[in-house]
């Protein structure tokens, strides 16, 4: 997913994932960065995302919350995907404000990742958006097999 020492941005011929890819016309285009044990990334909502006027929709909030929770266990060196999502969504996410998303590991077994997400306004970090919870598994050895016959520079990553 990515060459040399960052493993948290998708450096690949890929980089179609609605979240990270760079090449995703419709996506949010995230690049994430690591500060101690949280991994950060920021984004002020569009418009074309929002649900009620003016708001951010939960989905979106959701994908944000997702991300960056799964880049704890990128960091690790390990990709993995949502097993389980906890999501308490406290305030709305203003379109136009940045928001400042941050995530770290509570715990990491070979067989399981869990991790915790916040959403804070950028500019009022007293303001928590939303919060998550969520718990990542290994991705299966097929997936990752044929991940690397359509994109060969990811058998890099999957150490394959």
């Amino acid at each position: 997913m990515a060459s040399g020492g960052d493993r948290l941005n998708d450096t690949s011929t890929y980089q179609g994932c609605f979240a990270c890819g760079m090449r995703n016309q419709m996506g949010l285009k995230l690049v994430f960065r690591q500060e101690g044990d949280e991994i950060i990334t920021e984004y002020t909502p569009e418009v074309r995302f929002q649900g009620f006027p003016g708001v951010l929709h939960g989905g979106v909030l959701t994908t944000l919350l997702d991300e960056a929770m799964s880049r704890t266990a990128m960091a690790e060196g390990r990709w993995m995907m949502t097993g389980k999502l906890e999501i308490r969504f406290r305030a709305a996410a203003p379109v136009g404000q940045r928001l400042r998303i941050s995530a770290r590991a509570l715990s990491s077994r070979a067989r399981m990742l869990q991790a915790t997400a916040e959403i804070r306004l950028a500019n009022e970090p007293e303001t928590i958006i939303a919060s998550a919870e969520g718990t990542f598994l290994p991705l299966p050895p097929e997936y990752q097999r044929r991940s690397v016959e359509q994109h060969p520079d990811l058998a890099g990553f999957f150490d394959i």
